[in-house]
């Protein structure tokens, strides 16, 4: 009965919930950054992209994946962003109703360079070969 009364009470570790609180703060985050909320710098104008924000089971942390316009300066952002994590905490704590707002923690999303290593992969002669397709000639 315990994991049956979990399930139903959103106490289970692997709930909907902190899904539905990182897609939340996601998009709170491309807010702040369109509108310039944060006061540093570095940060005013921004194009940067919030791709996915993951919230840990308990709620307490989240890491904000990004990547900068065009995967330019990356690492200038990433020390910016971590720089202002506090403000950007309390940015989001004043329009999200949560007991407790988790730390936001930054870090590069990779999946675009991953992504475009592996249609790379998938162009070679010989890779296509084995796959049956034609050769693009690229």
């Amino acid at each position: 009965m315990s994991k049956l009364h979990d399930l139903f009470s959103g106490k289970s570790g692997n709930g909907q919930r902190p899904l539905r609180v990182g897609e939340e703060i996601r998009h709170i985050l491309a807010d702040i950054f369109i509108r310039g909320e944060c006061r540093s710098p570095q940060l005013f104008d921004a194009n940067i992209t919030i791709s996915e924000v993951r919230v840990s089971p308990d709620m307490k942390n989240a890491t904000a994946f990004f990547m900068p316009l065009a995967g330019q300066n990356k690492e200038k952002f990433l020390l910016a962003l971590k720089e202002a994590s506090r403000e950007i905490r309390h940015l989001v704590s004043k329009r999200m109703k949560l007991r407790y707002t988790p730390k936001i923690h930054f870090a590069l999303d990779e999946s675009f360079d991953e992504a475009q290593r592996i249609e790379m992969l998938l162009k070679k002669p010989e890779v296509a070969r084995d796959l049956g397709r034609p050769d693009d000639g690229e």
